[in-house]
């Protein structure tokens, strides 16, 4: 006699089933992978969150300038990011999806949205 592996039940049908119905299913697996599903989430959040921000700081703009302390103050943290890429001069571009920032001296950053056109 074999028994659903989350509720204990027996289990009727055929003889690989691992558990009664499709909840049961559900809820061992969710339970399973909590540890890094919630990890992937929070780590996810935060990006989206990034993204946010810097989508809200360049609204309708190709290009702005901004402060390390505005960014931090909105709540951006540096080291959540999709991806890099160099610029034709070679600088190095840090983006969370498809926004992007460029440091610039003392505490600065050019902040952009990445373009098909600069892939080229």
């Amino acid at each position: 006699m074999k028994t659903c592996l989350c509720c204990g039940r027996e289990l009727r049908g055929r003889e690989d089933k691992k558990f009664c119905d499709y909840q049961c299913r559900n809820q061992f697996n969710n339970q399973a992978y909590s540890t890094s599903n919630n990890y992937m989430r929070r780590v996810l959040l935060m990006l989206r969150r990034n993204r946010g921000i810097l989508a809200r700081l360049l609204q309708n703009e190709e290009l702005i300038k901004t402060s390390k302390s505005q960014l931090e103050s909105s709540g951006f943290r540096f080291q959540f990011l999709t991806h890099t890429q160099r610029n034709r001069q070679g600088q190095t571009c840090f983006f969370c999806f498809e926004y992007g920032y460029l440091p610039l001296d003392k505490d600065w950053y050019l902040v952009l949205r990445f373009s098909e056109n600069d892939a080229a």
